[in-house]
């Protein structure tokens, strides 16, 4: 009796089931399980041994991989310092956010520092992405332009032209006909994902795959593919604000976590070298509500506003509405403020907001975070000249966070002479800042706004 080789695999995330269901047990979506035939069935009743493979041991010294720059340093830094050759880099992000746009002056860059690079579109026509070149002032780069979605007819091509870099926009448009499934399905996703980076670790190509991104914000397709991939990348920002995030989530030739901040103008992206001063040259002076967060954004220290509102409520349930942070951050720290100190938020909205479009997720934010809702709350302002930075525990402490000097190096440079951060030793404040060191949550209420 022959096997059945069919699986079931959910469409939103990827995840295999043993049988069809009507909700996924992994992500709970409702009606995206769908059956697939597998890829490989693998070889039937070969009892032939494979060969040996070499084996070095961990003192072994290689060479670093080589890095071409494209001379656009945000891009680089995200990169980990330049392209890594052979290298497979995957880049999500919201539809419209400038994906197309960053990728095509990426590509046009790097052509113009002396690699052959090719375009490959599968979402636009040729005539669409000259246009944007047009208008980017990009026609003179020497970029191989071609729209084509049949992945064996970009395979041959790719194979002919030997380029050095080949962008792919979008690995979701792509279909290979060996599969039988519609372009976009997650066995189309999967293996059009793993020949391409198949190909690149062959021939010595670096390979830039367009994902697109589900409601939730995350690459859509199954998860594999960000496993195949050296590099994930997320383009980030909101529609009403001129900045753009590209903010490397996995990469393994540079740093995690690394950030390059680019301005939307009427000319593409342009790169900010200065992103902290830039996300506070709106800000007002002396507002209640308003804290100044010291933070690193992968290796670089970056000064940020939170903002926040405290309102009475007529619901029932008050509101807690959060941009930029996680909420479960907020309902936490409001749930310290009231068992440790003794400030409630009852029958109070909540409303908190990091200026600019920035996303913030490290820990040490909850010190500014405390800061911005007491701010509002109690409708006394925060000195505008003060950051504030540190973790608050469960306990109402205050723990000390890491690169701390960076932070008050960075603070210093833009002008800013107070800082309140967690006691911490050997921390030397800058010259002309005055560091304030707080224990606890307690303290830090009690000097700022009074009896806590």
């Amino acid at each position: 009796m022959s096997k059945n080789t069919s699986s079931f695999t959910c469409t939103a995330c990827g995840a295999a089931h043993r049988k069809w269901n009507g909700q996924c047990e992994a992500c709970g979506g409702w009606n995206t399980i769908v059956e697939e035939g597998a890829l490989s069935s693998g070889p039937k009743g070969s009892l032939a041994k494979g060969r040996s493979i070499p084996l070095t041991d961990l003192a072994t010294q290689g060479a670093a991989p080589p890095r071409a720059s494209s001379g656009i340093s945000e891009l680089d830094r995200v990169l980990g310092g330049g392209l890594v050759a052979a290298s497979a880099i995957l880049v999500g992000g919201d539809p419209g956010i400038g994906k197309s746009t960053l990728l095509l002056q990426a590509v046009s860059a790097f052509a113009n520092k002396g690699l052959k690079c090719l375009y490959i579109s599968g979402e636009e026509a040729a005539a669409q992405v000259q246009m944007r070149a047009e208008r980017l002032g990009l026609t003179k780069a020497p970029v191989g332009l071609g729209a084509e979605t049949n992945l064996r007819d970009i395979l041959t091509t790719l194979d002919r032209e030997r380029p050095d870099l080949a962008v792919i926009d979008s690995i979701q448009t792509m279909w290979l006909d060996t599969i039988e499934a519609a372009p976009g399905s997650v066995s189309q996703v999967r293996a059009a994902a793993h020949e391409l980076v198949t190909f690149a670790k062959k021939k010595g190509v670096s390979v830039i795959l367009v994902g697109h991104v589900t409601k939730e914000g995350q690459i859509a397709g199954p998860r594999v593919v960000e496993h195949m991939v050296d590099t994930v990348l997320y383009f980030e920002g909101e529609r009403g604000h001129q900045f753009r995030i590209l903010r490397a989530v996995k990469n393994r030739f540079g740093a995690a976590d690394e950030i390059g901040v680019f301005e939307m103008t009427g000319g593409g992206l342009s790169e900010v070298t200065n992103p902290s001063a830039l996300f506070l040259s709106d800000r007002e002076k002396a507002t209640a509500g308003s804290a100044v967060f010291a933070g690193i954004e992968g290796t670089r220290p970056m000064l940020m506003e939170i903002q926040a509102l405290v309102a009475p409520s007529t619901l029932a349930s008050p509101r807690r509405t959060v941009v930029g942070i996680d909420g479960a951050r907020l309902s936490t720290i409001l749930a310290v403020l009231e068992a440790r100190v003794g400030i409630t938020f009852a029958g109070l909205d909540v409303f908190l907001n990091v200026a600019g479009g920035m996303r913030v997720n490290e820990p040490a934010a909850d010190l500014a975070i405390a800061g911005a809702i007491l701010s509002a709350r109690e409708d006394v302002a925060i000195p505008p000249d003060m950051v504030l930075f540190g973790e608050i525990s469960l306990s109402g402490a205050l723990r000390p966070v890491s690169q701390m000097e960076n932070r008050l190096k960075e603070a210093a440079k833009l002008g800013f002479t107070q800082a309140v951060a967690p006691r911490a030793a050997k921390v030397q404040s800058q010259a002309g800042m005055t560091l304030r060191e707080m224990s606890d949550l307690t303290a830090f209420v009690g000097e700022m706004f009074g009896a806590g």
